[in-house]
């Protein structure tokens, strides 16, 4: 009973984050041209891949932590500083491109760069308290956070200037970061924190970090090149059709974080591939439906939403969900195999991903543009879950090392 309340919890949690992220887009979106959400989305896909980094290198590793519970605060404040500095650092980067860069878009980096430290550390603070068993903390945090940036996101006038936007974004995180620190430091007191730990060799986060890389960062990367070399309004019809599909990034990332366990428990391999096939028909017919949804929307109810850029997005819809149809099949595929044989994942992620960029830039933008690029990542996306549904089928369990099982099933799946 007490391991579903804290499953539930963590579920809430990261609703709370992600409906803080989708509600930071639609209003943005709202509140800027077309040509202003398109820059402020080239910087949001900047925050979103180091967003991924931090959680793969830092945040992954942090919650497999084992032992008494002064072995697991001490890691939980050394990951707090460790972001903290790792952040500094790269808000200071970010600092120094923008000032090269210069103009709208440089100007928004700047504001990332200012911010930086604060949205990541609040975010990091998540995982400290899930390391803790303490995920009733990080919701209050997190719907601290809502609380605060949708408001002072709509209270900026029409027409404002991406920089302000993320400055905005960015600082209304700071009530939320200085909740869940007062809330960890008395479990963290006086036990050692240095950031040492992150940086010794072998550390588990270092493969996380090359998953996440080859499995998300290295199609938004591809994304973020065509904003700059090609064309900045393809970037914001992307992330404006991606924001709709929001409740469905909610339910892949807790099928990444809850389904190895879960599937670890249904006993025999025929059973845990065929719960996980069970989930994956579940969650595409999901992600059908709610592109239906969106589909048929009137004109009128998509411009509510996300403005001018409606537009240019709803012409995205039939192959964005196609993408999260496919991209439900594919995540139940791979967190089967974390379950099967841990060390099968990688070389999917990798191949598959590399695979899909190419898609995109070539089979896609080359020959549809915005509408290519969209239908290039689905190919992608199908392309990798056939191959792990594959895999899956052609593999057997694999003897988990002691103390390793639990290490290798959190790593990000997408």
């Amino acid at each position: 009973m007490r391991r579903a309340v804290t499953v539930a919890v963590s579920v809430l949690d990261q609703a709370a984050a992600s409906l803080t992220n989708i509600a930071v887009l639609v209003i943005a979106a709202r509140a800027s041209s077309v040509d202003g959400f398109a820059s402020f989305s080239m910087v949001y896909i900047v925050f979103t891949v180091l967003l991924g980094l931090s959680a793969a290198y830092v945040g992954q590793s942090v919650v497999l932590e084992k032992g008494e519970a002064p072995e697991v605060g001490a890691a939980a404040r050394s990951a707090v500083t460790f972001t903290a500095a790792a952040s500094t650092a790269a808000g200071v980067l970010l600092l120094a491109a923008g000032a090269v860069i210069g103009g709208v878009t440089g100007h928004a980096l700047l504001a990332l760069g200012a911010v930086l430290p604060v949205v990541l550390v609040q975010d990091g603070l998540r995982y400290a308290f899930s390391a803790l068993r303490r995920p009733h903390l990080a919701l209050a945090a997190d719907l601290l956070r809502l609380a605060c940036a949708v408001p002072a996101l709509l209270l900026q006038p029409g027409g404002s200037s991406p920089a302000r936007l993320v400055l905005v974004w960015g600082l209304s995180a700071l009530p939320a970061a200085l909740l869940g620190l007062a809330l960890l430091c008395p479990s963290v007191r006086n036990l050692p924190g240095g950031p040492g730990r992150y940086l010794r060799k072998g550390h588990l986060g270092r493969r996380f970090a090359v998953e996440f890389a080859v499995g998300n960062a290295s199609s938004q990367l591809a994304v973020l090149a065509l904003g700059i070399l090609a064309s900045p309004a393809l970037v914001g019809a992307l992330r404006g059709a991606t924001t709709l599909f929001g409740p469905l990034n909610t339910l892949l990332t807790s099928v990444n974080a809850f389904g190895p366990p879960l599937l670890g428990r249904a006993g025999s391999r025929r059973a845990t591939v065929r719960a996980a096939a069970a989930l994956a028909a579940v969650l595409a017919l999901v992600a059908l439906a709610w592109a239906a949804v969106l589909y048929a929307l009137p004109d009128h109810l998509g411009r509510q939403l996300l403005g001018a850029t409606w537009q240019s997005a709803s012409q995205l819809l039939p192959a964005t969900g196609s993408q999260y149809a496919v991209m439900a099949a594919g995540t139940c595929a791979l967190v089967t195999l974390r379950v099967l044989r841990p060390r099968a994942t990688l070389s999917v992620q990798v191949v598959f991903s590399l695979l899909s960029v190419a898609l995109m830039l070539g089979g896609g933008y080359l020959l549809g543009g915005a509408v290519g690029v969209a239908w290039g990542l689905a190919a992608g996306s199908a392309l990798k879950a056939v191959a792990a549904w594959t895999r899956v089928a052609r593999t057997r369990p694999e003897p988990t090392p002691s103390g390793q099982g639990g290490q290798r099933s959190a790593a990000p799946l997408s």
